[in-house]
């Protein structure tokens, strides 16, 4: 295996669990290198569709343009049969934390993990503040809501992350029952406030095990992994790099990190490397949204890593996203503007098209890997507004026509099928 060194360090935090008690605080500072033997990753995760027990009919026409089907891809849109929305519960755990955001779908169960079970993180705490939620909540196909995690300051190493604890849309399920979240935190929810934050690697019982800091972690926004046997490359959008310098105005300075782990069934998983292999993307603090930047990403089946760019209305695609050493800059523009307005989740659908949510107009985007716009669809919001910035995490179950999403004002977990 060929490792190259790059510039930078992640520092990684440890935790040593004993049952139930936090050992003492292990501290290793690992030079940041990419693994470029990982060609063949595959996605970690195949979901599964769950299903529902209250419905709403979604009364917005699907619009689609025709395109040649790529050789092994379903016959059309992706989006095109799927005309049913239905709540499966609300997000908001006992704590009271509010404003979910990132969706993630377990494949195998371990510890308190369940198959087809589907993991919810919030962003806000009870009073609604921003970058101040700690749960992550674990939702059934049949509607029961518990909590998976619960992340305190006191469960963090010292130092282990920059700012606290204000959980975001980057979240994801490795193999072996692991569960990656960022934390993107502010001291009182403006996003003046915010610091770099961390990535959170937490154990199948829901138990923090380490921290992920430094080398262009900078308010880890949203996340992908793929695994190939015991390793996993976890990209994370960052939109945290001189958003409060920038007082409002868009800065280009956000960035994607490919981050290496090995993982073990026994132990907490290894840092192998990391690097920014995307920079320059568009980025802004924003009253009411917090932040804008770079949020939704997605792996294509051809290696490319798609980027939904919020600030500037843009799906940016980067190569050789599994093997690159080198940053790609801000990535060549794929599509932007028509549909998509302030695009944030993002998931690949089974036929290779991308999928996007949209905070802007409350409308999912299908778009074909080669830019052309496939479909679109309102997604019902049941109360909040189109355009009220409801629609954030998604994730798409490949097993059949199901995409599973949240709406953040109206706090609960929601399907497409």
């Amino acid at each position: 295996m060929c490792i190259r060194a790059s510039a930078g360090r992640l520092r990684v935090t440890e935790i040593a669990l004993e049952g139930s008690r936090f050992m003492p605080v292990i501290h290793r500072a690992v030079a940041a290198a990419a693994v470029t033997a990982a060609a063949g990753v595959v996605a970690a995760a195949v979901l599964m569709s769950p299903s529902s027990t209250q419905h709403y009919r979604n009364s917005g026409a699907v619009s689609t343009s025709a395109r040649p089907n790529r050789p092994g891809a379903a016959r059309g849109p992706f989006l095109a049969p799927l005309r049913m929305v239905r709540t499966i519960a609300s997000t908001i755990p006992q704590n009271g934390d509010v404003n979910p955001y990132g969706v993630a779908v377990i494949q195998h169960s371990a510890g308190r993990l369940h198959a087809g079970d589907v993991l919810v993180s919030n962003f806000n705490d009870k009073a609604n503040l921003q970058g101040t939620g700690s749960t992550i909540v674990e939702i059934t196909p049949g509607g029961q809501r518990r909590i998976f995690a619960h992340v305190t300051r006191a469960m963090l190493p010292a130092g282990g992350c920059p700012g606290g604890i204000g959980l975001s849309t980057a979240l994801a399920v490795l193999p072996f029952g692991w569960v990656a979240v960022g934390s993107a935190p502010s001291a009182n929810g403006q996003a003046s406030t915010a610091r770099a934050g961390c990535v959170i690697i937490l154990d199948s019982l829901g138990r923090v095990t380490e921290t992920l800091t430094g080398s262009g972690i900078d308010g880890p926004w949203d996340a992908t992994a793929v695994s190939r046997g015991s390793f996993a490359d976890l990209f994370v959008t960052n939109a945290f790099n001189g958003t409060a310098a920038g007082h409002g105005k868009v800065v280009h300075r956000g960035t994607v990190v490919r981050i290496t782990l090995r993982l073990f069934a026994r132990r907490g998983p290894r840092l192998v490397g990391s690097r920014v292999i995307a920079s320059g993307l568009a980025e802004k603090a924003d009253p009411a949204a917090f932040v804008l930047g770079p949020t939704g990403v997605g792996l294509g089946f051809n290696g490319t890593l798609y980027v939904a760019d919020t600030a500037s209305n843009t799906i940016t695609a980067i190569p050789s996203a599994l093997t690159r050493a080198h940053s790609a800059g801000p990535g060549r523009v794929l599509t932007s503007g028509g549909a998509l307005a302030q695009p944030l989740g993002m998931a690949i659908a089974p036929n290779g098209d991308i999928l996007t949510v949209n905070g802007g107009n409350g409308k999912i985007v299908e778009t074909t890997p080669g830019g052309a716009r496939a479909a679109t669809r309102f997604l019902d919001t049941s109360g909040s507004p189109a355009g009220a910035g409801a629609l954030f995490g998604l994730a798409v179950a490949p097993r059949g026509h199901v995409v599973y999403y949240v709406d953040d004002v109206a706090n609960t977990l929601r399907l497409l099928r």
